[in-house]
């Protein structure tokens, strides 16, 4: 199927699928006229991305992940490494988390001095 017919399907810009390929988490053929043809299961390889992007996983995270994955939601089998990309995943987000609540806090102690 050419790019076009996959972003109407997915709802993902025709851009973001071009992104997609260039990061290799998307992968398409050429047909002789330059056009790019993709294979009938990008549809579900676009909603795995999309998921897993979703989840907060950078895309070098999610190229490692994808060949793990099954259907669309998507379910993650068990790859040898798998444990270990999620759980390192997994931190980084409880530190942006926390880094977060720690200027959440420092913000509400501002406004209450200021409203005294």
């Amino acid at each position: 199927m050419r790019i076009g017919e996959l972003s109407r399907l997915t709802g993902v810009s025709p851009r973001l699928l071009r992104y997609y390929e260039q990061q290799g988490l998307l992968v398409s053929s050429r047909k002789a006229n330059g056009y790019r043809d993709y294979a009938d299961d990008a549809p579900m390889i676009v909603a795995q991305i999309r998921g897993l992007l979703d989840a907060g996983l950078p895309t070098d995270v999610i190229r490692d992940l994808l060949p793990c994955a099954e259907g669309k939601e998507p379910r993650l089998n068990g790859c040898p490494a798998l444990t270990a990309i999620l759980a390192d995943a997994m931190r980084e987000v409880q530190s942006r988390m926390d880094r977060l609540a720690h200027h959440r806090d420092a913000l509400a102690r501002y406004l209450q001095a200021s409203a005294s």
